[in-house]
């Protein structure tokens, strides 16, 4: 009877630490953690101004972050692989003139949104070609190439501005769903989220990005066709970058030499902010869409608090070092925890 009783208790304390076993492991996930600061980062704004939780004020703030957030979703792809594009606001500039200037010339909305993604593919193309090519690094190619295709905006276009567009051009960035308030925008960053979030995880091409980031030498051994990979990777980013530069002219209406200047590192914050690791291998979609509203509506909230752009970018850039060193700590608490099982075992 005693050792029935036991082992009664013995299974009891079994079944209780595997419940806690799992909720340590849930609740140090990052992507739950950055849902976690988006809850209180709600309710610290929603208790300061009433105008932060009004419906039409969220939808409209969608338009300050939502190309931002498209561009973060390539991104992710490239990063996840090792590699990094530094270049990609520069390839937006270079579309968004090829935009204006064929627009001025007359041609039509489907012909410009042709031309937009087609420089910004080749641009792309350029991009990972070189990289593999050469066997160059990203970051080094990629600094180069901003440089020149930003410079080659500058001097097509100097400091003037392309404003004329076909009637009905602004829908893409300025307009609702009929009878809603939801931006065409938002909607569509919803939908490629989704795209992505399947691409990622559900695919083998998803599979082979993770085991490329992980290990490119031994992702090569195992037959993934590294070098390929990582051009399809850099060629869909500049075919992003022509659909965002339509997008944004859609929107502003007018297009100059620096248009998306310092756009890189902001969307590189989103990636990086949503989980994935720097050094690749690591993150997920649904991390960096959580990342992506988290930052678009943590900017929102400031504003309406009228908060300084010096504080503004203080406060990003404290949530960038948490999101660069808290996963780290975490992997490094969940790892030493291990050992202590391993060991009381």
């Amino acid at each position: 009877m005693a050792d029935r009783q036991d082992l009664v208790a013995k299974s009891r304390l079994i079944d209780e630490m595997s419940v806690k076993n799992r909720l340590i492991e849930f609740f140090t996930k990052w992507e739950v953690i950055l849902v976690i600061i988006f809850t209180l980062m709600v309710l610290f704004f929603s208790g300061r101004t009433p105008y932060f939780l009004d419906w039409f004020n969220l939808m409209n703030a969608t338009f300050q972050f939502s190309e931002k957030a498209i561009m973060a979703l390539p991104m992710i792809f490239i990063i996840m692989c090792g590699d990094i594009d530094i270049s990609i606001a520069s390839i937006i500039a270079l579309c968004a003139y090829a935009v204006g200037t064929a627009a001025q010339a007359g041609a039509s909305i489907p012909s410009l949104l042709f031309i937009s993604l087609l420089v910004g593919t080749l641009a792309g193309l350029f991009n990972g070609v070189m990289i593999t090519g050469l066997n160059m690094p990203a970051i080094a190619v990629t600094l180069a190439t901003q440089s020149m295709y930003r410079g080659i905006s500058i001097g097509l276009l100097g400091d003037q501005a392309r404003t004329s567009f076909p009637d009905g051009f602004g829908i893409f960035g300025q307009e609702f769903i009929p009878n809603t308030i939801i931006p065409y925008e938002f909607v569509l960053y919803l939908a490629l989220m989704l795209l992505f979030a399947f691409v990622l995880h559900k695919t083998t091409y998803g599979r082979r990005l993770y085991a490329i980031g992980n290990s490119a030498e031994a992702a090569r051994f195992s037959g993934v066709n590294v070098k390929l990979t990582r051009i399809i990777n850099f060629t869909v980013t500049g075919f992003f970058c022509g659909l965002t530069a339509m997008l944004l002219a859609s929107r502003i209406l007018s297009v100059r030499s620096n248009i998306a200047t310092g756009w890189d590192l902001e969307i590189i914050t989103l990636v990086v902010l949503g989980g994935v690791a720097i050094t690749g291998g690591k993150g997920t979609v649904f991390g960096v869409f959580v990342g992506s509203l988290l930052v678009g509506y943590l900017k929102f909230g400031m504003g309406l608090l009228k908060f300084s752009g010096t504080l503004m970018t203080i406060v990003i850039g404290s949530l960038l070092i948490t999101a660069v060193l808290l996963p780290r700590l975490l992997d490094l608490y969940k790892a030493n925890r291990k050992l202590r099982l391993q060991a009381q075992h």
